[in-house]
């Protein structure tokens, strides 16, 4: 295998069953806590939010649970997708380094949010439910989740981060192709966005907020509607260890083993994905891969937040989370990698963070424009500003090295195609990107308001 590019496995390779790390976790995942008792959630909690099949996944002990039938022949729509070794980059960046990456930007969407997507578009189709409400970012997840509902034949209402709305007018035109509504958030029409406004008329809105929206408007319809995550959430996760299982194959066929694994982190769900099955060889494999987590440093949660109980969203109407956050009411940056910009980290990611089983950096944009540009002149492709992050990062253990000697196999989730992204390259040529400082007093501030609990 010496000589090959591309990594091929067939639609029989798909994987039949998705992966829960908890059933191999050394020690539990703190509970999710009930905002007003402080006691651990029960499936009834959780109802009004979400199906009982999916609230069964979040809180599931089980180590493998089966991908069923309907969501495993939407998957044959694009996967399994390629594993590609990254020769010309290699040989750009003059590195004896081995670099690696599973290319999810092949969906029909662009991105790694469909694996998510039609599992829970599915589950609430055959619970009745027809119609799901949600928030997005950069637009991947709206995207997704407008594609899958379609696809199953429900409703779809998407609260849009206001900048990114205004930043990437293809996403939203995309989600609205699928047949989705799509609203700029923070909006008049919730009880949230109008707090919001009323506060900062001129809010750009913030990942927190859009779910505030999103969450009131599925509780709020007498059970008409349902609300649908797409990052965060132990099953939001689990449904993307497609990828990772896929790598396990692909890598096989390469002969060789990563000794770094990375992806970019805003709320875990394609690192995750991309990352728990490697989590599980170190843990019962006897592996030994160094795991990175990459966030941007205008929303830096892992590296720069407090592992604590915190609210998911910034009205703080949903229950509480034990994970890393910068605090429910801090307002990101409006940097240029959306899907980047949230409070807080998978309480799964964060868990695996405090235990040291993975690590975490931080980058600021401009850098992680610099490297998607060298990846897309050697590669061709161009990448998300939020994948680019993990492309950094790639990009600096290949220059390691280049240092040292060392030949190392880096292997790296490339999450998404930047191609409604181009708004962002351009602000980058023009220089008019800027770094956002890690804004420690507005953290501060915000940690201060955190509920006493836990």
């Amino acid at each position: 295998m010496g000589d090959s590019t591309k990594f091929l496995l067939g639609e029989a390779d798909i994987p039949k069953q998705w992966y829960n790390l908890q059933a191999d976790l050394p020690t539990p995942l703190p509970p999710v806590l009930h905002p007003g008792t402080g006691e651990p959630v029960g499936p009834e909690d959780l109802a009004p939010l979400f199906p009982m099949a999916l609230i069964e996944q979040e809180m599931s002990q089980e180590r493998y649970i089966d991908i069923p039938g309907p969501v495993r022949e939407a998957y044959r729509l694009w996967r399994p997708t390629a594993l590609h070794r990254a020769k010309r980059l290699e040989a750009a960046l003059d590195t004896p380094a081995h670099i690696y990456y599973k290319n999810e930007s092949l969906s029909p969407v662009g991105s790694h949010k469909l694996n998510t997507a039609l599992a829970q578009a599915f589950f609430n189709k055959e619970e009745g439910i027809n119609a799901l409400t949600t928030e997005t970012g950069a637009g991947q997840w709206g995207c997704a989740l407008a594609m899958a509902c379609e696809y199953f034949g429900l409703t779809c209402e998407v609260y849009m981060v206001k900048i990114s709305y205004e930043q990437k007018p293809y996403r939203r035109n995309m989600m609205e192709v699928y047949g989705a509504k799509v609203t700029p958030s923070p909006s008049q029409d919730t009880q949230a966005g109008k707090a919001v406004l009323e506060a900062n008329p001129e809010s750009t809105g913030s990942l927190g907020i859009a779910i505030s929206e999103a969450v009131e408007a599925a509780v709020s319809s007498g059970g008409k509607k349902k609300y649908s995550l797409g990052s965060v959430l132990n099953h939001v996760l689990m449904h993307q260890t497609v990828i990772g299982q896929e790598v396990m194959q692909q890598m096989e066929m390469t002969g060789e083993y990563p000794d770094v694994v990375i992806g970019c982190a805003g709320g875990g769900s394609n690192f995750g994905g991309f990352a728990i099955p490697f989590v599980r060889e170190n843990l019962t494999g006897g592996k030994s891969a160094r795991i990175v987590a990459v966030e941007p440093m205008a929303s830096p949660s892992l590296t720069k937040g407090r592992y604590t109980y915190d609210f998911g969203d910034n009205a703080a109407t949903t229950p509480l989370f034990k994970m890393n956050t910068l605090g429910h009411t801090f307002l990101p940056a409006p940097i240029h990698a959306g899907g980047l910009r949230y409070h807080g980290m998978s309480p799964l990611i964060s868990h695996l963070y405090q235990l040291g089983l993975i690590e975490a950096v931080a980058y600021h944009q401009n850098t992680v424009f610099e490297a998607a540009v060298t990846f897309a002149r050697a590669e061709g492709i161009i990448p998300a500003p939020e994948t680019a992050h993990a492309i950094k990062a790639a990009i600096d253990e290949a220059l390691k090295c280049k240092e040292s000697g060392e030949k190392k196999v880096i292997c790296f989730n490339l999450s998404g195609h930047g191609h409604f992204d181009m708004v962002a390259y351009e602000e980058y040529f023009a220089g008019n990107l800027i770094d956002y400082e890690y804004p420690a007093e507005a953290v501060k501030q915000a940690l201060s308001g955190l509920p006493q609990v836990g």
